[in-house]
Formats: structure tokens, sequence, C-alpha cells
């Protein structure tokens, strides 16, 4: 079920992306092809190369992520979004040509510091613990350069309704 359940998103978005070309029944054959050309079963031989690993090193790219949008949902708008702006280039969300810089920079410090463990041993604990380490370090970066170069970001959004 799993299996099945996650070829779809990926199907849709090969077949989006040339939709003259690719269908969705050829998202999935790229997909599945896709699937195999990673090997997974080289990925699952040994449970260090699965979790020290693979786990492990994506969870140091999610966790900032997740800091980020955290921050931004909760501490800086404060649940409140406008809704019309989640769906249009002209909306108070599409910041720089639909990058917001200053997430892109806490992103990459956070991954920086999630990771950085993997080559410098003295810090190890670091991607030992990268999800943590990404998170906090990106939220917190993220919240502050929000607080300091884009003020007016936190105020946007003041006398919208609150989200369910």
């Amino acid at each position: 079920m799993n299996i099945g359940a996650n070829v779809v998103s990926p199907s849709n978005d090969f077949s989006n992306l040339y939709p003259r070309l690719i269908s969705f029944r050829t998202g999935g054959m790229i997909t599945g092809f896709l699937g195999l050309a990673m090997c997974p079963w080289k990925l699952l031989a040994t449970p260090d190369a699965y979790i020290f690993g693979w786990l492990i090193g994506y969870s140091g790219l999610l966790g900032p992520v997740a800091g980020i949008m955290v921050v931004d949902y909760f501490w800086i708008r404060k649940t409140k979004l406008d809704i019309y702006s989640l769906y249009h280039s002209d909306g108070i969300y599409h910041y720089r040509k639909g990058f917001n810089p200053l997430a892109i920079v806490a992103l990459v410090v956070g991954i920086g510091i999630a990771l950085i463990g993997l080559v410098v041993p003295e810090v190890h604990f670091l991607y030992d613990y990268a999800w943590f380490g990404g998170f906090f370090t990106s939220g917190l970066l993220y919240g502050a350069l929000v607080k300091f170069f884009a003020p007016a970001a936190a105020g946007q959004l003041e006398g919208l309704e609150e989200t369910a």
C-alpha cells in the first residue's frame, strides 16, 4: 500500500513537467526506474548505512525546513494566513520571484550545522542529532533575520482571521 501511495505524487510531478509528452502512467514508469536506479537494496543491506547514513542525513535536510515553517507560521504569522495570497503570485508570500531569501539563508546555515559533523570529527555529535540541530538553528536564525531585516513581514497579516 505504501509503495503504491508514494508513486502517485512523483508520477503527477513528472507528468506536469511536460503534459503533452509524459502521461501519469509514463510518470509512474519514470518513478519506478528512478527508484531502481537508486539501488535501495544497497541502502538496506546494513542497518548502519541505513540509519546512520540515509536517515540521519535526510533528517539534516528536513529539520531546517521544519524549523523555518514552524517559526514562520506560529511566531511570525501567529497562525494567521492570507488564503488568497497563498495561490497568487501578486500576494505577500511571493517574496522575490517566488523565493524568500531570508528563508534560504536560514535553510543553508541550518543544513550546514546539521551536516558539518560528517566532515569535522570533533563536532560529529551535531550530525548525530542533525534534525534537532538543523531545526533549532534554522528556526531561530529565520526568526532573527525576519525580525531585523523584514520587520513589516510580521505585521502584514494584521486583521486576518485565524485558520482552523
